[in-house]
């Protein structure tokens, strides 16, 4: 199985290690439109090599788009000459509703999407990691309207590479994602803005431990990437960011009365999620 990626960040990059240890992978090539990207991709081994896009629809067997959703959309409407063939493309983005609405019909079959719940705030090929996705969990969406060999095939990538597999609607996903992964990023972002604008910030910083550093840490993630994300899952990021605002508020007015015992109420009450998980 030949494999191309676009896309030579930290979840493509990441990616191509991955697949090159599969035994039934006989390449990896990849595409970027950034220069200094091609060439940290094959300076570290990310790829065997670096095709221009055309090529590599050519010569793989399986494309996964690991670009920005609007990047995505573009790349697919490049990809109606593939309609009728068994090649399978994957995208990897965060939101899924967008992509899936946008795909052509004449390729629908031909496509998979595909959310890989992994990452870090760091971005580029310089962050490509071994086992970024090993026992993280996997969003495909939409299943039903992709080719069966499709299905099969992004069914087995995901599972060689030891993916936790989990099926859902696109629009269910988006809204799901808005809580658990775009939210967080606008809290972080709102965070660090919050310290950054006090006249004191430097010595404020200098206290900064563990919860802080912990909760900040996504306020690094790509601004261009986030921008795009925001955008297009507008709505279930507003829901989202409204319905903590109720939380704040509720938290404060206890704060405000000096009524800490509805404050410990709602403490206890957080606690009970971190039970769900173990």
């Amino acid at each position: 199985m030949n494999i191309g990626i676009v896309g030579l960040g930290l979840m493509g990059g990441s990616l191509a290690l991955s697949l090159q240890k599969l035994p039934f992978v006989t390449s990896v090539v990849g595409s970027d439109h950034n220069l200094e990207h091609q060439k940290i991709a094959l300076a570290r081994g990310l790829v065997h090599a670096i095709v221009p896009f055309e090529m590599l629809k050519e010569r793989c067997d399986v494309i996964f788009f690991a670009v920005p959703v609007d990047g995505v959309i573009r790349l697919l409407n490049q990809c109606t000459d593939l309609a009728g063939s068994d090649k399978t493309l994957i995208d990897l983005g965060s939101t899924k509703a967008v992509i899936v609405q946008a795909i052509p019909e004449s390729i629908r079959k031909n496509f998979v999407a595909a959310h890989p719940m992994t990452g870090t705030e760091q971005f580029g090929p310089n962050a490509a990691v071994e086992g970024l996705y090993t026992e993280k969990v996997v969003v495909m969406c939409d299943l039903e309207h992709s080719g069966e060999i499709q299905r099969l095939i992004a069914l087995r990538l995901f599972r060689a590479i030891n993916m936790q597999i989990h099926t859902m609607a696109a629009n269910q996903h988006d809204r799901h994602a808005a809580f658990i992964s775009h939210m967080p990023h606008v809290i972080s972002y709102a965070l660090a803005n919050t310290v950054l604008a006090q006249e004191e910030k430097e010595n404020i910083l200098t206290l900064a431990a563990g919860g802080f550093r912990s909760m900040s840490r996504l306020a690094q993630s790509s601004p261009s990437m986030w921008e795009d994300i925001f955008r297009q899952n507008r709505e279930n990021v507003l829901e989202a960011v409204e319905l903590f605002e109720r939380e704040l508020a509720t938290l404060k007015k206890a704060l405000l009365a000096e009524d800490y015992t509805s404050l410990h109420h709602e403490m206890k009450n957080a606690n009970k999620l971190h039970e769900i998980f173990s």
